[in-house]
């Protein structure tokens, strides 16, 4: 909210409205920072885990956890429309309802052994985060002036990174040993994971009272079918929004990739053991969440396209690169190895916190539909689970038919994800916006 508009409310601009946090949302970000941990518990240990409950090969669960990240595709997308249709504030409710309901089936089924009943109930959770936190991520959008978006939408992936999965992470590594460790231990770990989903949902449910998140955002006079289709029509007569898309989409996809293949390599390959596994995802993504706001920052300040191509595309494929090599290149289970490849992989967290600036880009490509850009943003951001999983079990599974050994195969994924990254720095030099331009002329 800018000062004249501020001037024109009565209301004093106060220091988190300076920093780029809407005073009136900050109960959401801490309830999208809780709510994430909840969903982030199981991150870095749930492919193990359902490998044992249900007696399953890597390959299988991979291709479980592609199906949920379609889900989370699907309903990424949602969450925008849905969002100009009927408000923010509803469909993060709607999120809320899914995810705890299909969790407590999920766990249930896992508890039976029954691999059918897991994967529909798991795939079906999917839908629940993106509904709750992309929904408020547009609700962000809408309430906050453009010169501060950057920053805002960075502060949003500090909570949302938050939570999934740096402080998922860290609860697990509290939660396993005081549950009694091993498997009995992680099933525990998710069940208290509910606890934490409806503590944040319910800060931000009862602390946000913003009225423009109550209500429908798009026009008055287009129809249902037209408000719930504008993304995918516009995608499809703008070349430049298809491209951004695709952009967010490469962008994490290498963050969900390497959740599938890392912890079993870490743990049991490499002899660092669980704990050390979930203390490196602490520290990789807690060097995220403190650059997120600052390379939003940086976006506002700078050029969010530049930023996104040298800092986010760029700094992310050599980050990349060095989380996978770097423990494979210092002693096995050694101490100092683990340090040095902790730091390796800090560089890949830090860096992945380039791409913030594509959360004001998107929009600005479209200023007379801002949502359903958004849409498609929050689309991409979703998507981004299912590229990452899709990329892992197409090529575990071709690299399995050719014999290759885990490290080809393995090393073959991370560089799929390279490869994926070199075709954004292209696209992403096509996604100028007049006030990108504008706030660097002004600096």
């Amino acid at each position: 909210m800018t000062a004249l508009t501020m001037a024109s409310t009565g209301r004093r601009e106060t220091f988190l409205d300076r920093i780029g946090i809407p005073h009136s949302l900050r109960w959401g970000f801490l309830g999208v920072l809780v709510f994430m941990t909840g969903n982030g518990v199981e991150s870095n240990f749930l492919t193990p885990h359902l490998e044992d409950a249900l007696g399953s090969t890597e390959a299988t669960i991979s291709v479980i956890i592609a199906f949920y990240s379609a889900s989370v595709l699907v309903a990424s997308y949602l969450s925008g429309a849905l969002a100009d249709l009927i408000g923010p504030r509803r469909v993060m409710l709607l999120g809320f309802v899914v995810w705890v309901l299909f969790e407590v089936l999920f766990l249930l089924s896992t508890a039976a052994g029954s691999l059918p009943l897991a994967a529909i109930t798991y795939t079906l959770r999917g839908f629940g985060f993106p509904l709750f936190a992309f929904a408020f991520l547009v609700w962000v959008n809408i309430t906050t002036p453009v010169e501060r978006n950057g920053t805002a939408v960075g502060w949003f992936y500090v909570m949302f990174t938050g939570g999934l999965p740096t402080l998922g992470s860290l609860w697990a590594i509290g939660a396993i040993p005081a549950f009694g460790g091993g498997f009995g231990g992680e099933t525990a770990a998710m069940w208290s994971s509910i606890a934490l989903v409806v503590a944040g949902f319910s800060l931000a449910w009862f602390g946000v009272r913003n009225r423009n998140g109550f209500k429908r955002i798009a026009p008055a006079g287009e129809s249902k079918a037209q408000v719930l289709t504008a993304g995918i029509r516009l995608t499809a007569h703008n070349r430049k929004i298809l491209k951004g898309f695709l952009v967010r989409l490469i962008n994490t996809a290498p963050e969900f990739g390497m959740f599938i293949i890392l912890p079993a390599v870490i743990s049991d390959d490499l002899g660092w053991g669980q704990s050390r596994w979930l203390t490196m995802t602490v520290c990789v993504y807690a060097g995220n969440i403190l650059f997120n706001a600052f390379f939003g920052a940086i976006g506002d300040r700078f050029g969010w396209r530049q930023t996104v191509r040298w800092l986010g595309i760029v700094g992310s494929s050599i980050g990349l690169l060095l989380w996978w090599y770097v423990p494979h290149l210092v002693p096995a289970g050694s101490d100092w190895g683990f340090l040095v490849a902790v730091v390796a992989g800090m560089v890949f967290g830090i860096l992945l916190a380039g791409f913030v600036p594509m959360g004001a880009i998107m929009p600005a490509l479209a200023p007379e539909h801002k949502g359903a850009a958004m849409a498609m943003y929050t689309t991409a951001a979703g998507g981004a689970y299912f590229l990452g999983s899709a990329v892992v079990a197409i090529v575990l599974n071709v690299a399995k038919s050719l014999g290759a050994s885990s490290f080809v195969s393995n090393s073959a994924v991370v560089w799929a994800f390279v490869a994926l990254y070199a075709c954004a720095f292209v696209m992403v030099g096509d996604l100028r916006v007049p006030q990108d331009e504008k706030g660097r002329r002004q600096h």
